[in-house]
């Protein structure tokens, strides 16, 4: 029975402006789930609504003593879970009402050493805002275009089998903020022998409003450099997600855009050759990701469009940024931490 199989763990931090949102569409899943966890990630002056949302739910409330980050939340959410399938969901999602029978029914179809899957956020993001409209669907385009056979879990949408998680001992809770906990959590399941799938009809809306600043320190900080360093420590190079061997040619191309621009300036003989060059580099950008820009074209029209060629420009250079430094870090840290 799918009550008996699933349970489904959410971790709440301070605040979550988009609980109430959640818990609303929570309420409306068919079948509903057998069980659902709660965990309050420490106090906070809405501690008290955030409870009485998720009593709404019929639901079993974790409130932890002090704020553990969103690995230990979801770690003391799995000891209180009953479910063979652990589904983690983010509080700042609504799902859609066939979301556990959509979950059931692609994980009946595995084969059997397949332990987790994972889906990805949908074409309909919840901020009506254009740059949270835009990175939501960038992520939508990215899990929706990526290998079914999948190379990292996602936390924000993704069930692991209860047995496998146990085996790799869950969450590693030195991931004290949301970062790459998740991506490290399926390093490691992949590394015991375990597939994870990533099923595009698993799809759920993420309703968080981006700011300029948090979109360059999160991509930057919490993504960027800490998985390249763990892809430089033991994981390689993936050719999969945002690293395939595409987005290594555009990462080269947008870091050379605006090198060659500054040239321009610093050669004046030799101008025209180099803004010649820098055209190439942003035509070889936008072509490399055409796919993504014919789905902003055909979904949000041309306007959408030709406005997010700079902040996919900036999302490379990110990337890029991103690569150096998690090298570097790597590289000047000492030996026998580098392991670690």
């Amino acid at each position: 029975m799918i009550e008996a199989d699933v349970s489904v763990i959410i971790p709440v931090g301070p605040g979550a402006p988009h609980w109430k949102r959640c818990v609303r569409s929570l309420q409306r899943l068919e079948p509903a789930g057998g069980q659902i966890v709660v965990v309050l990630d420490g106090p906070s002056a809405s501690a008290d609504e955030q409870t009485a949302l998720a009593r709404e739910l019929g639901a079993d409330v974790l409130a932890l003593e002090r704020r553990m980050g969103p690995a230990a939340a979801r770690n003391r959410g799995a000891e209180l879970a009953t479910g063979k399938l652990l589904f983690f969901l983010d509080s700042d999602v609504e799902v859609p009402p066939d979301l556990i029978a959509t979950l059931v029914e692609r994980f009946a179809a595995q084969p059997r050493d397949v332990a987790a899957v994972i889906g990805s956020y949908d074409d309909a993001p919840g901020d009506p805002d254009f740059l949270s409209q835009y990175r939501n669907l960038l992520h939508h385009w990215v899990h929706q275009t990526s290998r079914a056979e999948a190379s990292t879990f996602w936390s924000g949408c993704g069930a692991v089998r209860r047995n496998a998680f146990d085996q790799v001992q869950g969450f590693d809770e030195s991931y004290a903020d949301p970062s790459i906990e998740d991506i490290e959590l399926g390093g490691r399941l992949r590394r015991a022998g375990h597939a994870i799938r990533l099923e595009p009809t698993l799809q759920v809306s993420h309703l968080k409003r981006w700011t300029l600043g948090n979109l360059v320190y999160t991509d930057l900080f919490r993504r960027a450099v800490p998985w390249t360093e763990q892809m430089l420590r033991g994981e390689g190079l993936l050719n999969d997600l945002n690293v395939k061997h595409r987005d290594r040619l555009s990462v080269v191309a947008a870091g050379l855009l605006p090198l060659t621009l500054v040239c321009t300036l610093l050669v004046p003989d030799q101008r025209w050759p180099l803004f010649a060059f820098a055209v190439v580099c942003l035509l070889m950008m936008v072509g490399l990701n055409r796919g993504f820009f014919r789905f902003l074209l055909g979904s949000r029209g041309l306007g959408f469009a030709l406005r997010s060629v700079p902040l996919y420009w900036l999302y490379l250079v990110i990337c890029g940024l991103g690569f150096v430094i998690g090298s570097w870090r790597l590289l000047t840290r000492p030996a026998r931490s580098r392991t670690s």
